[in-house]
This record gives structure tokens, sequence and C-alpha cells, in this order.
């Protein structure tokens, strides 16, 4: 199943006179009803292109100087609870919440809760990188409201470790997006939700040995991710490109019952599983599908497809696309 198409906004494509107020009516409706601020400048102009990872929001973002605030009744109407990011290419950006203000640049990132009241100061010409991730995902991983709220408006990034490989995988996930299926991009953006929920353990001074694996491990599923089409997706070449040994690797996945091979074979399955049961895919042969999701012996996909989902595949589109 292909990537859904971006949002896509370019305040070039109204009259001068008219792009305030576009920009201002596309920030209210992407981010639930933000409210935008020009510094009085009549010259705005600015852009995005906006991806889905999953349930994860990335949102690539240029414009002339700007400062966007949210009220507390606005953030206590707010339709889905996320916890944002925003990541300088260019520019600095200040993020003011809970009474603290910090200060970010490019290689940093900050974190902030759509939740509450809180406003993101952009004094200069941005380019940044904004990604809105679902905020049960933390609570579901044992952050409570106070620990997260603790660790609101601070930056990460700066000095490398567990917050840079979750600022790499989020610059890296928004370049690869356009080209890659729904099921990769779902798992991609997993991926990242997984690597701010540890670098947020990490901020919080709570990171252990055990993290670290857990780092290794969502690095792992990202590179499956972008990599599923690739037939030589081996442990061995993850491990040259994670540049770990086979051991670490098969550590990182202790916890997952069918270790590395097995997790490449089930993300496969699902990404033809998902082809089989979209209507937008029904023109592409079986054989096509199995290749494209990194299958390279027809036998194998057939015998592998029928064990894992009961059907042998043509069985089981037949009876999810009926003519």
């Amino acid at each position: 199943m292909p990537t859904p198409k971006p949002h896509l906004m370019d305040t070039a494509e109204v009259a001068p006179g008219e792009r305030v107020a576009f920009w201002r009516h596309w920030v209210a409706g992407l981010f639930q009803g933000l409210r935008s601020e020009e510094y009085g400048d009549t010259g705005f102009s600015g852009r995005a292109s906006t991806w889905h990872a999953g349930d994860v929001v990335l949102t690539h973002l240029e414009a002339t100087r700007h400062r966007v605030t949210r009220s507390s009744s606005l953030a206590r109407a707010t339709e889905t609870p996320y916890l944002k990011i925003v990541a300088p290419w260019v520019g600095c950006a200040g993020v003011e919440q809970q009474g603290r203000e910090t200060w970010v640049t490019p290689g940093q990132w900050s974190i902030y809760d759509t939740t509450d009241s809180y406003a993101v100061a952009n004094p200069e010409r941005v380019e940044h990188l904004i990604v809105m991730l679902p905020k049960h995902a933390f609570a579901e991983r044992g952050l409570s409201p106070a620990a997260l709220e603790a660790l609101m408006a601070r930056r990460l990034g700066g000095s490398g470790g567990i917050s840079r490989v979750a600022l790499d995988t989020m610059r890296n996930a928004f370049r690869e997006l356009p080209s890659m299926p729904e099921a990769s991009a779902r798992g991609v953006g997993e991926a990242i939700t997984q690597l701010v929920h540890l670098s947020l353990l990490d901020l919080a001074g709570q990171a252990t040995a055990q993290t670290q694996r857990e780092v290794l491990r969502e690095r792992i599923k990202q590179h499956v991710a972008t990599h599923l089409a690739d037939p030589g997706l081996t442990v061995d070449a993850i491990a040259r490109a994670m540049n770990v040994s086979r051991r670490q690797l098969y550590n990182a996945f202790a916890e997952e019952t069918d270790g590395v091979a097995g997790y490449i074979l089930a993300r496969r399955l699902e990404a033809c599983r998902q082809a089989f049961v979209d209507r937008a895919s029904a023109h592409r042969s079986i054989t096509e599908i199995a290749l494209a999701a990194g299958f390279q012996n027809m036998a194998h996909f057939s015998r592998v497809f029928r064990a894992h989902v009961g059907l042998p595949p043509s069985d089981y589109r037949r009876a999810a696309l009926p003519a």
C-alpha cells in the first residue's frame, strides 16, 4: 500500500496581500487551532509539506520570522493530544512551556505538549522539522503525566547519545517517506516514538543498559523498514550497517520472540498482506508484490505466507478483494 500523498502548502500560490491570512488558516488547520503572529511583517512567506508515518506526523516547514502560540483554552479543546517536536535545520526556535524557555539550533530539538499552553518563537527565517507524536503512546510506555510535564521545553540532541539518534532517525524518515510503502512508514513511526521515549528517559536520568539495547533495536527496526525491498537485507548486512557484532544484534532482539530474521520476515509478510487488501494495488501481480517486499523465491514466499496467514496468497487476495 503506497504512502498517502503529502499535505502541501506554499504561500506563493496566493497574492502577496493574502499570504498572511492564508498562512494563519493553514497553521490553524494542520496544528489544531494554533495561532501565528508575524512580527508585523507584510512580506511574509512560508511553505511546508506533511507526511504521515503511521500515527506520527512529520512536517518540513520553511518560513520567514513568526511566533506561534496556543492558549490554555485552546489547549483544553485539542482533539488529538500530541507531543510535538521542533528540530531546526536552519535558524533557531525558542520554546516556552511550564514556565520554562529553551532555545534550540540546528542539531538540537525540543519537545512540548499540545494539551497545555505554549509558544514557539522563530525570530529569523527558519527551516524546521516538526514532528507530532500521539501523547498516549508515552503513557503506554510508562511515562506518567507528571514525568512528562517535567521534560517539556527542554533541549535535547546537542550532546549526542540517544537523543541524537532520535533526531537523525526523524530526519532520515522524512527524506525516505515519499518512496516508502505504508507498512514500512508505520514501522518507522513506531521507531521514532520509541527513540523519543528513550531520549526522554535519558533526559530524566532513567537510562539503563536495557535502554541502550532498546535504542539499537529501534535503529535496526528503522533500517529494516527503509530497506525491506532489498533481498540482501540479512542479519550480517544489518550488523555491518549498524557497525555492531552479530552478538550485539541478537542481544538487542533478545525480547523479540522470533529474533532479527523473524522480524524481517514478519515485516515482509505484512507488507504483502496489506498490498493484497489494497484496491490501489489490484493491478499488481502477486509476484510483483512479493518481489517488492524483498522475497526472491516464490515457492518459499507462498509457503511462509500460508503458514503465517492460513491461506495461500492467491486465495487470501481473492477473499480480500472479491471481483
